[in-house]
């Protein structure tokens, strides 16, 4: 059988076989062997209790102590069974009842009672309350440690998958303390149950010997007396060494060694007091009457180990350490520390601070932790971490959007409001504002009355919402200038993992990351998403072995990511288009120049404005149909007429006719001239 099917089945199989040992008698032979394993066992559970570093390295321990117990119980009916039966239990009870003990009944009574004074009464009930406290406090401070993973999280300092792992931990700490609680009360009931076993043995063994055996009640009490403390012996030493495993896991705090270790580190760590302890045992030799040796030799051990302890340096303030962890304020990586700004950021006024606490109802910060996966998801980069900080400066009620320290973008959020869109907002009272990201009219308002404005037919949005859809159209429209080297370096890892050959031979053979990046970001900067880096990148190898100029790689990778780019712009499966007049994108063609940012249209002045015009006029015709309209063009233009019509139209998308291919009905939304008449789709 396999070692790891073994592993599956053999706690299962021998749990069963314990349930068995409480109804089939046993051999006194087998009863040996079994009292034995539960002695090594326990011991072995006490010396990983003492060598784990934290208490979830022995997660399984509370199981352990269930299935420990139960074993022990079994023993003890199986013990009993013998007993009363034959009046013999095997050589291990035989051998603790005379041997141990001395053959002395008093002694053997003492020493049991000893024992369970230990076990019951000092470390059961010890170990019992730490447990529960441990178990109250873990599942108290589960919120703090929880915001305090998300802080780490939202500020860069951890990782996804840290976070994910730290929070595993956070669950399974409070599981492990709540187990515990319960588990100790399995320790308690092993006690009392070994306190009646023993009294029955002593009671039935005495009855049974007299009545059923003619036994003289001398012979019967020396007999089962030292049998039933012999019993209960092998049961109590199992289980005070379990008592000790249980104390030592609950009391035991996250180290980076094992217990033996810390406590010697610790107790022997200062010179100090193992010197006042050697001097106190020497002094107590001056006590009449008292032994000297034994004083002399335990103060000469104390003055011997605080030879050995190192020469404590002088405790550092706070101020101090930080003043060393930090290098000094002219050196060149504090400098180069201090002038480093955040490539993300989001200023908050003092006044909606509330936004980021939790402990208010504040998600702003598990809100922009979604719109990272979510963009990534979406345009295909890896979005820096946003740095979310106060700013005095800014007026009341009011955020700010940063880039690179820049910022490009601000907004409202008011304390106790919530915004509402829509055009029948004249009966609300609030704020009258502006949808920050599509530009509509909206109103401020109590956040009494949004149910009341939701009935008005108006659109309801929290202020959260409102910033995180305002970040996230920054993010999108700067999305190229956020894909930094860097960046591209890790999106070109991932894709090698999965095509090593497509990286291979594309960089750096034929393009370095920078040009990959330039790439990229064009992309970007039109809005179309880079997730599909396979394909870009074999597009990108096929055309850079004839030409690495930019204009060419985009269009390259365009034509290859066709219907991803068409698609967020069919309605119905239909893509509703503007075109060019063939004779207008012909002079376009010829009018072309090459320049340092790409091709441009050198155009005559006058009729690059006519074309503008019929674009504008075609797009508010489009939009007044509630269609979306794309303009589309000979992929040799596109770049220029891109750049052409961007400063105007920034939001009109310029298509080639290779786009196209395979992306549904394309239907027409006009054609552009270049005179004053406009052309329309149903003219």
């Amino acid at each position: 059988m396999p070692l790891k099917r073994l592993t599956q089945l053999g706690v299962p199989i021998g749990i069963v076989a314990i349930v068995v040992m409480l109804v089939v008698p046993l051999p006194a032979m087998v009863l040996d062997v079994l009292i034995a394993l539960n002695i090594t066992g326990a011991l072995l559970v006490l010396m990983v209790a003492m060598f784990v570093k934290r208490p979830l390295d022995f997660a399984a321990f509370p199981a352990v102590v269930l299935v420990m117990t139960l074993f022990r119980l079994a023993l003890n009916v199986s013990a009993t069974r013998l007993v009363l039966l034959d009046g013999y239990a095997g050589k291990v009870i035989d051998t603790f009842g005379h041997f141990v003990v001395g053959g002395s009944l008093v002694v053997g009574m003492i020493v049991f009672v000893i024992l369970l004074v230990i076990q019951f009464v000092v470390i059961t009930n010890g170990a019992g309350r730490v447990a529960e406290v441990g178990a109250r406090f873990t599942l108290d401070a589960m919120p703090g440690k929880q915001m305090a993973i998300d802080a780490d999280l939202n500020s860069g300092l951890i990782t996804e998958d840290q976070a994910r792992q730290r929070r595993a931990d956070v669950h399974a700490e409070a599981d492990f303390y709540g187990a515990m609680d319960g588990a100790s009360k399995f320790v308690k009931g092993d006690a009392i149950a070994a306190i009646i076993i023993t009294l029955v043995n002593l009671i039935g063994g005495f009855a049974i010997g007299v009545a059923q055996l003619g036994m003289p009640m001398g012979e019967a009490i020396q007999t089962y007396s030292l049998l039933s403390i012999g019993d209960g012996l092998v049961s109590q030493i199992p289980a005070l060494l379990l008592s000790v495993a249980t104390g030592l896991i609950v009391t035991r705090n996250t180290g980076d060694d094992d217990m033996g270790s810390d406590i010697l580190r610790q107790i022997g760590g200062n010179r100090m007091p193992l010197r006042i302890a050697g001097f106190a045992a020497f002094s107590l030799c001056l006590i009449p009457g008292l032994p000297k040796i034994p004083f002399l030799l335990a103060g000469g051990l104390m003055l011997l180990a605080s030879t050995r302890v190192p020469v404590e340096e002088e405790p550092q303030t706070p101020e101090q350490r930080e003043a060393e962890a930090l290098p000094s304020p002219d050196s060149p990586e504090r400098l180069a520390a201090e002038i480093q700004v955040d490539a993300l950021g989001l200023e908050l006024s003092p006044d909606i601070i509330d936004l980021v606490d939790p402990s208010v109802g504040g998600d702003l910060l598990d809100r922009v932790k979604a719109l990272r996966r979510k963009v990534a998801s979406d345009i295909g980069i890896v979005v820096p971490p946003v740095r979310t900080r106060d700013n005095i400066e800014l007026p009341a009620r009011t955020y700010a959007i940063t880039l690179f320290g820049i910022e490009v973008a601000r907004g409202e959020a008011p304390p106790g409001s919530v915004m509402a869109i829509g055009d029948l907002l004249g009966n609300l009272p609030g704020h009258p504002t502006v949808e920050p990201v599509f530009g509509l009219e909206a109103k401020w308002i109590p956040s009494e009355l949004r149910a009341q404005a939701e009935l008005s037919g108006a659109t309801v949005v929290d202020r959260a919402s409102v910033i995180t859809t305002h970040l996230s159209e920054v993010v999108t429209q700067h999305a190229a200038r956020l894909l930094g080297r860097e960046d591209v370096r890790l999106l070109t890892d991932v894709v090698k993992r999965t095509h090593p050959v497509v990286i291979e031979e594309l960089t750096p053979a034929q393009l370095s990351l920078g040009e990959v990046q330039r790439v990229l970001q064009s992309l970007l900067d039109e809005q179309v998403s880079v997730r599909d880096l396979v394909r870009i990148f074999e597009a990108l190898s096929l055309r850079a072995a004839v030409s690495k100029d930019l204009d060419g790689l985009v269009e390259a990778a365009r034509q290859a990511l066709g219907p991803a780019i068409v698609a967020p712009y069919l309605q119905s499966g239909d893509v509703h288009v503007i075109s060019l007049d063939p004779q207008l994108e012909h002079r376009m063609l010829e009018s072309m120049r090459s320049t340092e940012q790409g091709a441009v249209l050198a155009m005559d002045p006058e009729l690059g404005q006519r074309v503008l015009m019929q674009l504008t006029a075609l797009g508010r015709e489009a939009e007044e149909a509630d269609q979306r309209p794309v303009l589309v063009c000979a992929p040799q233009i596109r770049a220029a007429l891109r750049r052409m019509v961007r400063p105007t139209l920034d939001r009109l998308p310029v298509l080639s006719y290779t786009e196209l291919t395979g992306s549904g009905q394309v239907r027409s939304a006009g054609v552009v001239t270049g005179d004053l008449s406009l052309t329309t789709a149903g003219g």
